[in-house]
C-alpha cells in the first residue's frame, strides 16, 4: 500500500501540475475552434507528442487512485468533476454556504458543447450528480449516487452558470437532495432530485 502523503509534498505537486492542467484545458479549447494552416498544426502536434513523451516517462499503470494526506485531506485530481490533474474536469470549485446548501460557479466552453453553442445535457447531469452529491457527503462517509432525474427546462448557453444544491430530507443512510443550473441571466435552466446512500460501516 503506497503510504500517505505528506501535506506539504501534495501542495507542491499541487502547484506544479495545477498550471500544466490549466494550459491543457486552454489547448483543448483552441484546439476545437482553430483555424491555423498545415504547417502550424503539424508542428503543434510534435510538440504535443512531444510533452506527452515526457509527461509519459513516469506514469502510474492505472488510473490516478484517490489518496488521502497523513493530515486526512483527501487527494481526488483525477476527478472527471473537480481533478486539479484532469484537463476534461470543468472543474467545479464547490463551496458551502448556509443551511447546508452547497453551489459551483463555473464557465463551460467550446470542450462542453452538445447542441451550437450550448452545454451538452450530458455534462449537465454530470454538474448536478456531483453538486447534489456533495450535499450528501460527511467526513469519512462519501456518498453514492442511487438513483437521479434531470429536467431540461430551458437550453443552457456556454458560458458562465451557477449550480447549487441542497438537502430536501435524509432518512438513515439516504439523503434526498435537489438543485439546480442557472444562466449568468439567473434563469434556470435544468433542475435535478436525488437520493445519495451512505453505506453502512461493516461490523457497525
Amino acid at each position: 500500500m503506497t503510504a500517505a502523503p505528506d501535506p506539504d509534498d501534495a501542495r507542491r505537486t499541487e502547484e506544479l501540475y495545477g498550471p500544466l492542467t490549466e494550459s491543457l484545458r486552454r489547448l483543448v479549447d483552441v484546439t476545437i475552434r482553430s483555424d491555423a494552416d498545415e504547417p502550424d498544426v503539424v508542428r503543434a502536434r510534435q510538440l504535443i507528442e512531444e510533452a506527452a513523451e515526457l509527461l509519459g516517462s513516469h506514469v502510474h499503470p492505472d488510473p490516478y487512485p484517490v489518496r488521502r494526506t497523513v493530515d486526512g485531506r483527501f487527494l481526488t485530481w483525477g476527478n472527471v468533476a473537480i481533478g486539479l490533474r484532469n484537463a476534461i474536469a470543468p472543474p467545479l470549485k464547490v463551496r458551502r454556504v448556509e443551511n447546508g446548501r452547497v453551489t459551483t460557479d463555473l464557465v463551460l466552453g467550446a470542450a462542453y458543447e452538445g447542441p451550437v453553442g450550448h452545454v451538452h445535457g450530458g455534462v449537465c447531469a454530470l454538474i448536478l450528480d456531483h453538486i447534489l452529491g456533495a450535499t450528501a457527503h460527511r467526513p469519512d462517509a462519501p456518498a453514492f449516487t442511487g438513483t437521479l432525474t434531470v429536467r431540461y427546462v430551458a437550453p443552457t448557453r456556454l458560458g458562465a452558470l451557477r449550480a447549487e444544491a441542497w438537502v430536501d430530507r435524509e432518512e438513515g443512510i439516504k439523503t434526498f437532495a435537489a438543485g439546480r443550473i442557472t444562466d449568468a441571466n439567473g434563469t434556470v435552466t435544468v433542475e435535478a432530485e436525488g437520493i445519495f446512500i451512505r453505506p453502512r460501516v461493516r461490523g457497525g
